[in-house]
Order: structure tokens, then C-alpha cells, then sequence
């Protein structure tokens, strides 16, 4: 019977089979019915949270599937996915029916419905890594099951409000963690901006308003100014005769809301994000974009630094298009794109654009290369030795923005956004990595930790006698390596090394740093132990000579596990006022269990937040917060003065710390340390020098830190200064 034969369908299936023709031809749509009545058959007294009938959820599925013209086993699995686990429909029965490629993309969708990709503390995250990397591989072998996955997900967060607050939360962090930049690496925009938006709803659903609230009273005055601008450049184009179509561009919340906080930090106004104003130019052809970039540039002035060639070079995610920022009329900045009707989508469907699932005979050489870096999903997978390794992999050198840098023979590679020229030479080659001395970028000698921009030429200069990497390639401070794959061969190439001298290393490396922060963890190596489930000392020490485990990463869990020592179970927290005498010395800072007191930060020790801290009651001044191993605490006589102090909220305070610097004298040394120093966003607020006498010189600096974690940053960096011999904190 033809499907137009049938009984009249419900309005939804009529939309959803009137879609479907647009695009499929009228023998494949009978399948897709079938699958319908077999669905509502299978989930027939079957209700969601929502009150709604079951099967309206895989009906919704499906008409995103079909927005994105996927093929027919697409549809048919959509309209599927959950009968398998739902409904105990064995996956035989639906092969038999509906074909074998219908049947393994359901397959393929219900092992990811049953994996939970976030897991409790207890669990582990090696069992969220696991279920990461299974979804990532399912995806690289037929990346349907992840493009139908996708529209699950979007249909899901849209019926969110039907779950508990929990619940909403933990999904949307989820999606805004994994599937939103899926959708993002994937290319299709019209998924991650929804995706993004409802995540950002329910995880900062203030924000979300205030932003929502904001847009929507200026909407009526944007869309006049708009549609203005938009007929001025209808009239510019016709005149250059070339044909356009233009119109207003969709503004996203979330996105606003990214830009607006780094508005911010840069003193801007909302009023001042480029695109809450943006227009969208419509062409033929590449050369009707160029043409229409001129007329733009013609009619209004373009802002400096504000203009990206994506046609040139397209983003990894297949997206090409010309973006430029103008001072339109009434000097109000005005963002335009512009590009083909092929380009747009592509911007809109992403990789669904361009993958036909017809046969692998039908499949174009153009087609696999736009999503080789699926195919790369499977070489890391081999090469990375555990599931953690292969997510963090995936989540900085896929999920990350790209640039794109050429090598002298005119090769072009996209690296994640900040790589370095260090990552580029592991990217080409593992030796050329090892063997790597120094790099040109555009001809100049350029430092090894520098991040690299769209279009540099690197040259990487190497040594044939270089017996190996360095393992201040691995320091999360000094920044080299900024990809996870080269970081991964750097730690290959070191645990091949012997495991007593990797142990050694690691003593001392980790001793060193703490030597540099005065700190102590003689009482507590135990503890800290346990912060590596599974290790022992030597393993851990072994570890950080290897590289697997930084030192940063150890004194920062070190610290948190020293601040939770002082926090008695039966004590009352009571908020201390802001400090009488001292910058610095935050309102976050709690005395437990004294009162209303006023806190100081005694000035013998400098404790910043990380630090094990004391408080001494003053008869005058409040309180008092020392470093616990400060000496006036270790030599206080009326022990019972001392109370307890918690660091609690820290945000945006800085904190005075005393270092002292021992470097041979030279011209410029101290321009040098006050250089890296601005660099690390940290002001000096006093510089004492002393000359040793023997060509040295000691130099006492006091800095205002945001922690613990910046202090130890801005020790390695100093101590890469040309002439420094040592660089610590001064204790007591």
C-alpha cells in the first residue's frame, strides 16, 4: 500500500513526511511511515515527564534528523533509537524489518543512551573517559550515530524543565561540555547555538535573563536600524551589479554572553559587542564575496584588526565565509558576513552538508578530507595510551578553535588556537620534536613557547646530536606545549628513560618547588599520597619525572588539602569584616568560631590563599593571619589566642608575597624581572637590591598575587631571565 494510500496521518507525521519529500525521493518515504507506525506501536502507553505521549519524542528527533536531510536509515533509526532499550524490540527484528543499516545505527545509538557520561567523584573519571572515548569512536566510524545523537540531545534539553533542578543542571553542564562543542567541531551552527543557549538557561539562568531582558528592550530599535542599513546596501550592491540577498543576522545569548565578559575585562560596554549588529551577505559565487567585501569597504569604514578571511582558510569545522566589522552609519559598529548559498549551508548543517550516505563508491575524495580529523579520532586512540589521555587529547586539539600556519614548502596545518611552534614540530614529526633547538616564524627567531597566528610560516631549526626533549617542555608554567598529543610524546619519549633517575628527578623537582613557595608537607605525605589513588610515593615521584603528573598540579592539590586540615567538624564560621589596615587582606577570609573580628594579614609571613594559615587574636586589632609555619606561630606562648582561619572566597583579591631573587648582576636586570612580572598580571609594590660583592645580586620584591598557583607561574618564569641563578618566596 502506498504510504499516500494509508489512513490520514496526525498533523505530525504529515509535517514530518512532507519535509522528507523535499528531499528524498518518493520510494524511500513508505519505509520511513512504516518505522513511524512501528514506533508509535512499541511505545504505545508509554509516557515523558512532560505528560506527553512517548512516541512524540522520537517524532521530534526525527523532524531535526530530516532538517538536516539525512538519508533514509537516518530517519528510520531516529525514529527508533529508544525501542531497543525502551521497549525490548531485539535489534534482529529491526534489521529484518527496516534493513541492516537501519538496525546498526539504532544499535550504535543505544549503546551511547546507556552511557553515563557524568559520573560521581566515587566512581572515577576514568569512567567518564571511557564513555567520552566510546562516543568519540562510534563517531569516527559512521558519524550519523553522533549527528543523530545530537537531535536527541537538542529535543531533550528543550523538554528540560519537566526534570528536577539536579537533574537540569548535571545535563546541562553535559551538554554544554560535550555535545554543544560537538555540534561546534561538527559545523552545524543551528544545533550548537541551541544547544549552547538552553545549556547556558539553566546553568546561569540569572544571566541568562539579564541578558534576554536586555536584548529584547533594544530589539524593536536594532531590527529599524538594521533593516535601514540592510536597503542602503541593497541600493550599493545593485549598483556594482551584484546579485545579493540581505538580511539581519540571528544574535545568540550565549555568545553574548561570552563576549560580554571579555568585553569586560577589556572596561567595555555591552553596547560595544560588534555583532549584537550584524548583517549577513548572500552571493552566488567566491568572487561575488570579494566583490561584495569591496562595496562594503567602500560605503563604510572597516575597523582595524576586525577582518577574517575564512574562505582562504576555511575552519576545520568545513565553515567558510568573509567577516568584517565596519563603522556603519550613526558610528556604530556593524558586523557583516558574507559568502555563497553553498557556504551558508555548510555554516548551517556543518558535516551533515556534505556526507551522503549512498554507497562508499559515492563517497568524494573532497567529502572524506573535510572530516579527515574523525579519522584522526583513530590514530590518537592507538597511540594514547589511556582513555583520559584520549579524552584530554580530543577536548584541546579537536574541540578548541584552529589556527592555521604553513610550513616552508607552503603545507598547511591547523593547530588548536595558542599552540606554539614546539607544537608544530611535534605535529610534523615525533624526532623533529625531540631534535627541535630553536624555530623561526615569518623569518625571525622566534621563542618556543610563543603562540603561533592564522597564516605564520614556521621553520623549525633542529639538532642531530640532541639526545632528547626537555622537561621544561612539560611545565604547565612556562607554556611549551600547549597540544595533549605533544605532550603525550614528550612523556613517551621520557618514561623510556630508567625509573631510578626518573624517580630522582622527580624528588627533586618537587622538592625544589616546594623549597621555592616555602612550603612544608612534612606532616602530610601521606595524605597527600592519597590524592593519587593507587600510587606510591616512588610511583608518584616517578610520575612527575616522567611528566605525567606536573609539580604545579601536586602543590595545588597539596594546598587544598592543607586549608581542609584547619576546619574543626563542630566549630561555627563566622564572616569576618573587611580588613582595617592592610590591602590584601580580602573579605573571604573567615575566623572560626571568634567572633565578629576584624583580620589582618601579619606582614612577617605574607600568607596568600593556598597557604596553611593561623589566626592570632590581638587584644586591639582583631585578628591576626599567619602562615601556620610562620615562627611567631610556632613560638606563641598563649597557645590559646590561636584559632583557625579559612582562606574562603578569593576572587579577584590580591595578596602580597615577598620574593627574593639571586641573579648575577647585569644592565637591565631589573627591567627584565619588572617585564615578566606586568606579563603575569601582577603588580610590584616594592623592590629592594643588594650587591653581594662577588658580581651577585639579591633582589626582595613584594608582589601582589592572586594565590599560590600564580606565585609558583611567576618563580619558573623569572627564573628563565638571562643571569638568574635562584628565584624562592621568602619565608619568616
Amino acid at each position: 500500500m502506498s504510504v499516500l494510500e494509508r489512513s490520514p496521518e496526525s498533523p505530525a507525521v504529515a509535517d514530518l513526511l512532507e519535509r522528507v519529500r523535499t528531499y528524498l525521493p518518493e520510494d524511500r518515504i513508505e519505509l520511513v511511515a512504516d518505522a513511524y507506525e512501528f514506533a508509535e506501536s512499541s511505545h504505545d502507553g508509554q509516557m515523558r515527564r512532560t505528560g506527553d505521549p512517548y512516541i512524540s519524542h522520537p517524532l521530534e528527533v526525527t523532524k531535526l534528523v530530516a532538517g538536516l536531510e539525512l538519508d533514509q536509515p537516518s530517519l528510520i533509526a531516529a525514529l527508533l533509537h529508544d525501542v531497543q532499550e525502551d521497549c525490548d524490540v531485539p535489534n534482529e527484528e529491526i534489521a529484518e524489518r527496516f534493513g541492516k543499516e537501519a538496525a546498526e545505527l539504532v544499535e550504535g545509538l543505544t549503546k551511547l543512551g546507556s552511557l553515563p557520561l557524568r559520573v560521581t567523584e566515587e566512581e572515577g573519571g576514568g569512567v567518564q573517559a571511557q564513555n567520552l572515548r566510546k562516543m568519540l569512536l562510534a563517531m569516527a566510524a559512521d558519524v550519523r550515530v553522533v549527528l543523530i545523537k545530537l537531535c536527541d540531545r537538542l529535543h531533550n534539553m528543550r523538554t528540560l524543565y519537566a526534570l528536577s533542578d539536579d537533574k537540569q543542571r548535571r545535563i546541562a553542564r553535559e551538554t554544554m561540555e560535550i555535545f554543544a562543542p560537538l555540534a561546534t567541531r561538527l559545523g552545524i551552527w543551528q544545533i550548537k547555538w541551541e544547544l549552547e543557549d538552553l545549556a547556558f538557561r539553566y546553568l546561569e539562568p540569572e544571566r541568562y535573563q539579564e541578558i534576554a531582558t536586555r536584548l529584547d528592550a533594544t530589539r524593536l530599535a536594532r531590527e529599524r536600524y538594521i533593516e535601514d542599513v540592510a536597503a542602503g546596501l541593497r541600493v550599493q550592491l545593485d549598483d556594482a551589479r551584484i546579485e545579493a540577498e540581505v538580511t539581519g543576522r540571528a544574535k545568540h545569548i550565549y555568545s553574548i554572553h561570552q563576549k560580554a565578559r571579555r568585553y569586560g575585562r577589556e572596561a567595555k560596554s555591552f553596547d560595544q559587542i560588534y555583532d549584537l549588529l550584524a548583517l549577513r551577505i548572500l552571493v552566488k559565487d567566491v568572487a561575488g564575496c570579494y566583490a561584495a567585501l569591496g562595496v562594503v569597504h567602500a560605503t563604510w569604514r572597516p575597523l582595524p584588526g576586525q577582518f577574517d578571511d575564512y574562505i582562504a582558510s576555511p575552519k576545520a569545522s568545513m565553515y567558510q565565509s568573509l567577516h568584517t566589522t565596519v563603522i556603519g552609519p550613526g558610528a556604530r559598529p556593524l558586523e557583516v558576513q558574507i559568502r555563497t548559498y553553498d557556504m551558508h549551508r555548510v555554516a548551517e548543517y556543518g558535516v551533515a552538508a556534505h556526507w551522503r550516505y549512498k554507497g562508499s563508491s559515492d563517497r568524494s575524495a573532497q567529502d572524506e578530507e573535510r572530516i579527515a580529523w574523525l579519522r584522526q579520532l583513530l590514530e590518537w586512540q592507538r597511540e594514547l595510551s589511556g582513555a583520559e589521555e584520549f579524552v584530554e587529547s580530543v577536548k584541546t586539539d579537536v574541540f578548541d578553535d584552529q589556527v592555521f600556519v604553513l610550513s616552508p614548502r607552503g603545507d598547511v596545518l591547523d593547530l588548536p588556537t595558542g599552540a606554539t611552534p614546539l607544537d608544530f614540530a611535534y605535529r610534523i614529526h615525533t624526532d623533529l620534536g625531540h631534535q627541535t633547538i630553536g624555530a623561526k616564524v615569518n623569518g625571525k627567531m622566534t621563542a618556543l613557547n610563543s603562540s603561533l597566528q592564522n597564516g605564520d610560516v614556521v621553520e623549525i631549526m633542529r639538532s642531530r646530536s640532541r639526545s632528547g626533549p626537555s622537561r621544561d617542555w612539560l611545565s604547565e608554567n612556562l607554556g611549551y606545549l600547549q597540544t595533549t598529543t605533544g605532550r603525550q610524546k614528550v612523556r613517551q619519549w621520557f618514561r623510556k628513560q630508567r625509573r631510578a633517575e626518573s624517580i630522582e628527578r622527580g624528588r627533586e623537582m618537587l622538592e625544589r618547588e616546594l623549597r621555592r613557595l616555602a612550603f612544608d608537607l612534612a606532616d602530610h605525605q601521606d595524605e597527600v599520597l592519597a590524592l593519587f589513588p593507587g600510587k606510591t610515593w616512588n610511583e608518584l615521584m616517578a610520575n612527575i619525572g616522567y611528566g605525567d603528573v606536573s609539580v604545579e598540579s601536586v602543590v595545588r592539590k597539596a594546598s587544598t588539602l592543607l586549608q581542609k586540615h584547619q576546619e574543626p567538624d563542630e566549630i561555627d564560621e563566622i564572616p569576618v569584616g573587611r580588613p582595617s589596615a592592610r590591602p590584601g587582606a580580602g573579605p573571604g577570609l573567615r575566623a572560626l568560631g571568634a567572633g565578629s573580628l576584624e583580620t589582618t594579614l601579619a606582614r612577617c609571613c605574607n600568607p596568600v590563599p593556598g597557604d596553611s594559615v593561623r589566626g592570632y587574636v590581638t587584644r586591639s586589632r582583631g585578628v591576626t593571619v599567619h602562615r601556620s609555619d610562620c615562627h611567631n606561630v610556632l613560638n606563641e606562648r598563649e597557645r590559646d589566642r590561636l584559632i583557625d582561619v579559612d582562606w574562603g572566597r578569593t576572587d579577584e583579591q590580591r595578596y602580597p608575597a615577598t620574593v627574593q631573587i639571586d641573579a648575577w648582576d647585569r644592565v637591565g636586570l631589573l627591567r627584565d624581572i619588572s617585564t615578566v612580572v606586568a606579563a603575569e598580571d601582577v603588580n610590584m609594590v616594592n623592590v629592594n637590591t643588594t650587591k653581594n660583592g662577588n658580581g651577585t645580586v639579591s633582589v626582595l620584591a613584594t608582589l601582589e598575587t592572586s594565590g599560590l598557583s600564580q606565585i609558583s607561574r611567576l618563580l619558573t618564569r623569572i627564573e628563565t631571565i638571562r643571569g638568574v641563578r635562584n628565584c624562592a618566596r621568602k619565608s619568616s
